[in-house]
């Protein structure tokens, strides 16, 4: 499904990763474990798309992959839930997980009943009891986390990367 293949990321002065290689395939689960500074991060940064310029190669599906941004990973059916939160406390659940890929009724409306019920649809998924409808900055922490996760699986993507999920 995806191969990582002799990856080296180097930032001025630091090499955060040096000659990395793995492969993912369907149905497995993968574990990066390592002190801070270890290139954790930036390994997931460069497998969603966030870090666009490294050494080696990332092939999905057999094929050459050369992201140009989180958008072309995504695409790729590859979705990061990042350590930090990226939500916007005054808008709902539902308005956040579907934030730049809102559901619309025709060309101008927002359709926020299905936005809701989709989003309803992944908490019942995630066995949590957030309300679609609750601004995210109402939530607990452990609960905006929920959201994060619903966004990733909104995307219905085949290889789903948690940074530090805890």
């Amino acid at each position: 499904m995806i191969d990582i293949r002799a990856i080296t990321k180097q930032f001025p002065g630091v090499v955060a990763l040096k000659d990395v290689s793995f492969d993912v395939r369907p149905g497995e689960f993968h574990s990066i474990c390592g002190e801070n500074g270890a290139g954790k991060s930036t390994l997931m940064k460069i497998l969603s798309g966030v870090i666009t310029s490294y050494e080696g190669q990332l092939i999905v599906r057999e094929q050459p992959a050369a992201f140009r941004g989180t958008r072309d990973a995504e695409q790729a059916g590859i979705s990061i839930i990042h350590q930090e939160l990226n939500l916007v406390e005054q808008l709902s659940a539902a308005a956040n997980i579907f934030l730049g890929r809102e559901r619309r009724r025709g060309l101008a409306f927002l359709d926020d009943r299905a936005m809701e019920r989709e989003a309803a649809e992944l908490f019942q998924q995630l066995e949590c009891e957030v309300r679609p409808s609750q601004p995210v900055g109402e939530l607990r922490v452990g609960d905006q986390q929920l959201v994060e996760i619903a966004k990733a699986l909104s995307l219905k993507s085949e290889i789903l990367i948690m940074d530090e999920p805890t």
